[in-house]
This record gives structure tokens, sequence and C-alpha cells, in this order.
């Protein structure tokens, strides 16, 4: 009998012990490994060069290999303080579209006028009619000007805003950023799951990545913005690049479907920067060979030169997923030149990964 209670007694501590292996296992921070010489040394070549350009970032995290190699913040302390992340935003709300085509409650092909069938302008177009949830998530909604009633105040309904103006291009054909689009992409996630995205995403992103719920800006309505104000940590930031770099793996739990981190992470559209149209870029001095603009649109993402891929903020946000390297690249920052920040990555810190 003694004998029998002892088993079990051994066999609840060794299972117990089991468990918190398991557990203590599970990243929480992602691992750190030491920094090469070559890394520190391109490292220091980097901020010296952004300090002669006048670049301010803010901070820097390299992922290689599934372990921190490099970490540097403009001061002590910050590197627990959310940062704002602009339009890298996008890329989280095209995050919870995937996930909610994935749990069967929409399509990339579903109509934007079918969820919001009392918001309609007196007169619905054609093209407006024609209007995809996947054009919306290519930046290919047709309008040949970008709507700006997010930047008013007031009780306008920015749904209503964005299915009133007008449609210009036959929807999928025509490229231009639009920031509102994503803002209708949030809207329709909350429609269809009855959850704000950043609610949406708590549970099936930001737990198991180990994110403390985000501060997430919301429009009047009581929307998040979708397009733009996330905040998140650097490292956060990291972690989001090696969740999207292991093809939506997380602790061996898939996290986002892989095949919708191909759709989003591939080009599927022609692109140019923010505020350029495509036919404009010639004359401005952009071409394919020097512009990350113009490397292609997925989902909310960015194709760049050296065939990685980018989500992509204002003032110079950055998570930058490099397969080929199996590393990522996370910056924050407030620089006004983002393509010489981004040639500062390539020259600096590419070479060395």
């Amino acid at each position: 009998m003694r004998k029998t209670i002892f088993a079990a007694l051994v066999l609840m501590v060794l299972t117990a012990c089991k468990n918190n292996v398991k557990e203590t296992a599970e990243i929480i921070d992602l691992p750190r490994a030491e920094t090469p010489d070559s890394v520190a040394k391109a490292m220091d070549g980097f901020f010296e060069q952004a300090a002669s350009d006048s670049m301010d970032i803010h901070s820097v995290m390299i992922v290689r290999d599934g372990s921190v190699i490099y970490s540097r913040w403009q001061s002590e302390g910050v590197d627990t303080v959310p940062h704002v992340l602009h339009s890298v935003s996008k890329t989280f709300t095209a995050t919870a579209v995937g996930l909610a085509i994935a749990d069967g409650k929409m399509a990339l092909t579903d109509k934007v006028i079918d969820f919001f069938p009392d918001k309609l302008p007196a007169e619905v177009s054609e093209n407006l009619k024609a209007m995809t949830v996947r054009d919306l998530l290519t930046m290919t909604c047709g309008h040949d000007e970008e709507p700006s009633t997010r930047r008013e105040g007031g009780n306008v309904d920015w749904v209503e805003a964005f299915l009133a103006h007008p449609v210009v291009h036959e929807p999928g054909t025509f490229y231009l950023y639009n920031s509102l689009g994503t803002y209708m992409l949030s809207a329709i996630v909350q429609k269809v799951t009855g959850e704000k995205v950043v609610d949406y995403l708590n549970t099936r992103l930001f737990e198991p990545l180990h994110i403390d719920k985000p501060r997430w800006e919301e429009s009047p309505q009581g929307i998040n913005t979708g397009g733009w104000g996330l905040y998140l940590k650097t490292e956060d930031l990291a972690k989001m690049g090696q969740l999207l770099l292991q093809m939506g793996e997380w602790n061996g739990r898939q996290i986002i479907p892989a095949d919708w981190v191909a759709e989003m992470s591939k080009k599927q559209v022609d692109s140019v920067n923010p505020g350029t149209r495509l036919e404009d870029a010639a004359a401005k001095g952009m071409t394919t060979e020097t512009s990350d603009w113009m490397q292609g649109y997925g989902y909310q993402m960015w194709r760049c030169r050296p065939g990685c891929f980018r989500a992509d903020g204002a003032r110079g946000q950055y998570i930058i997923v490099v397969p080929d390297k199996n590393a990522v690249i996370a910056i924050t920052s407030n620089v006004a030149d983002l393509q010489g920040e981004l040639n500062l990555v390539w020259d600096n810190i590419l070479p060395v990964l």
C-alpha cells in the first residue's frame, strides 16, 4: 500500500515538473543570443550614418534564427513603452481579416456594400456595387483620390463617408493608397464578429504571443481605426515579424493560417508610395530599382527590393521579414526620409545577417 501511495506521489511530482517545463519553454519574451562582432560593428555604422543624416531612430531589434541578436533603444526605459505604429497597424487589421475568413465569417469576394445596407448613398454606382473585401486589402477599391474624412471631427460617420466617395475606377484595376479603406476592413471585421478588431485579435494573436492587449484608436462610431492608431512595443513588433517568418506558427500552434501569411506577404498588385500615383512615379525619379514602394503590395504589406517583405508605417516604423536570412528587423523612429532609412538597413544590417 505504501509503495502504491509513494508511486502515485512520484507520478504527480513528475507530471507537475513536466507541465512546468512545458510552460517555461513557451516563448514569453524572445530568447536572447550574443551579438556577433560583425553585427555590433555594422550597427555602430548604422547609427552613425543615421545621426549624420539627421534620422531620429528610436529603437532597433534584430532577430535571427529565433533569438534576439541585437537591440538598442534611444534612451533607457523606453523598451517598455508602446510606440505609435501609424500604418504598421494595417498589417494587424489584415491579420484579423484572415482570421475572420478562416472562421467562416467573411470571404475575399464579399461585396463591401452588403455589410452596410443602411449606410449606402442615395445612388449606388456599379463600381461601388462591385467593390470587394480583396479590393480593400490591395488598395484597389477604385477611388481616384483618397478619402480624407477620417481627419474631420464632429459626427461624421466614417463608413457612410467612405461609401459616398466617388468610385471612379473599376475596383481591382487601379492602385491608390487608401487608409480609410483599411478602416472599412476594421468595420467589416467588427460587423461580422461582434468584436472590435483589438478585442478579436486579443485572444487569437496578442495573448498567444504574450503581447499585452494594446491601445488602438477608434472612430466616433467606436470602431478601431484599422489603418493607423495601434500602439505596441518594439519587441511586440519583433514577435509579429517572427510569427510571419514562421508562416503563422507559434509554440507549435498555428496562430494565423499559413496560406493567409503567404497571400499577405506576396505581391498582389503593382504599387507606389503613399501620396504618389503610379503614372507619376517616373517623373518623381522613382523606379523599381530605386524604390522599395514599387516592389508590389500584398494584403496590407509591402514587398522590398532585397526580396523580403515588410509592414510599414509613417515616420519610419517597420517590421521587416527576411526569409532568406531567417531574420526579422523591427524599427521605430521619427524619420522623414523613409527610403533613406530602408537604404540604411540594406547597406548596413542585411549584409551581416
